[in-house]
């Protein structure tokens, strides 16, 4: 899909805030609210838009930490990375997992109360899935930057 300059300019204000009003948006963007939804809709129907979020701070639930985890698997048969992804899906705490070239197989994002609770995860889920041949993990220390998806 080809977005031009106003579909990208909607976007922009749908990262920053993605409760704004049509009207809003429209005033922003330089459209009325009809062409605005209109673009949304076609946005959201290619795919472009794939969902609206609440971003909840992970402290305010008790997260207090984030672990990032290298993996390295036995195999990298189909039905072995298949199983893997599979289990780390079926684990609330992994936020993100990406297969990645390099030293390991994935790189995990963890989100944990402390090291103990750290410590129960790996026991208890991340250890029991078979094929692991090897991990790392880091703590991660702060957050420098987050931002989202840069629009030209």
């Amino acid at each position: 899909m080809n977005l031009d300059k106003f579909d990208l300019a909607i976007l922009g204000v749908l990262q920053r805030n993605a409760r704004a009003s049509l009207n809003d948006i429209g005033a922003e963007v330089g459209l009325s609210s009809t062409p605005c939804w209109n673009r949304i809709k076609r946005m959201e129907a290619a795919g472009v838009i794939r969902g609206y979020t609440v971003e909840i701070d992970p402290a305010s639930l008790g997260y207090m930490d984030t672990v990032i985890v290298h993996v390295t698997l036995e195999s990298h048969s189909e039905e072995t990375l298949y199983e893997f992804g599979r289990a780390l899906a079926s684990i609330p705490e992994v936020l993100e997992a990406f297969l990645v070239s390099g030293d390991y197989d994935y790189y995990i994002r963890i989100a944990v109360r402390d090291t103990r609770d750290y410590e129960r995860l790996l026991r208890e889920q991340l250890y029991r899935i078979p094929g692991i041949r090897h991990s790392k993990s880091s703590f991660v220390l702060r957050r420098l930057k987050e931002t989202p998806l840069p629009l030209g």
